[in-house]
């Protein structure tokens, strides 16, 4: 028998394991680094060359705006199982946004081609990535309705809801990093003062609880249903 032939068999008659799409983001080299990231901690800044993509093994990371008249809001509050930094992918040249560490992070780095071959060669990477970036959309989405029709305090609540997890466990869950203030009214569109007083407000009706960390109760989507 050909030498060649009993090649094709035996790779023929070799199970290939099966690609895990958590596996290849755990896995350095090929253009992937992974990245100890401290709190507060600046990923890369606004107008930045954008030239990878970022996921979020552990921790969460805060994507803000600055305008050209010095005003800072924040876009996204994001944690674990994230991606960031696409736009380079869609020809994006520069940052349009500084990615901030909220806490400690663990953080994979993808070169861009890194990336993009693995969205060319493997199939249930590329199937991950796209249900992420439809999620986020829609999310995306929701948040420019949340601004155009609803009051400060319901932006607020449903905040601290998306922040909590609401929706997708049966519980609440504790809100880790603490999210001050400060950029809760800045994610809100509203003043510190505001946000306070809604905070007290919703403590007080028991919607939130301080006690031995900072929880979110599900009850809390009656805010947003008030009329």
């Amino acid at each position: 028998m050909a030498q060649g032939t009993q090649e094709r068999q035996a790779v023929a008659g070799k199970r290939i394991k099966p690609f895990n799409p958590k596996t290849f983001l755990a896995k350095v080299g090929n253009g992937k680094t992974i990245l100890t990231s401290p709190k507060k901690h600046i990923l890369f800044s606004q107008g930045d060359t954008a030239d990878a993509v970022f996921y979020i093994q552990e921790g969460s990371v805060k994507l803000s705006v600055v305008s050209q008249q010095g005003k800072e809001a924040v876009v996204a509050i994001l944690g674990r199982g994230s991606f960031f930094g696409e736009g380079c992918l869609a020809g994006q040249l520069v940052c349009m946004a500084t990615a901030t560490s909220l806490d400690n992070s663990s953080i994979v780095r993808i070169d861009k081609q890194a990336m993009i071959d693995a969205l060319h060669d493997q199939p249930t990477f590329s199937e991950l990535f796209l249900t992420y970036l439809l999620s986020r959309n829609i999310r995306i989405q929701e948040d420019l309705v949340d601004q155009l029709f609803n009051s400060s305090e319901k932006r607020l609540a449903r905040i601290l809801l998306l922040l909590a997890h609401f929706g997708k466990e049966g519980k609440p869950e504790e809100i880790i990093p603490k999210i001050s203030q400060e950029t809760l009214a800045e994610m809100v569109g509203t003043t510190r003062s505001r946000v306070s007083f809604f905070m007290n407000k919703f403590r007080k009706l028991g919607f939130l609880d301080y006690n031995g960390g900072f929880h979110v109760h599900s009850s809390l989507i009656n805010i947003i249903l008030h009329d």
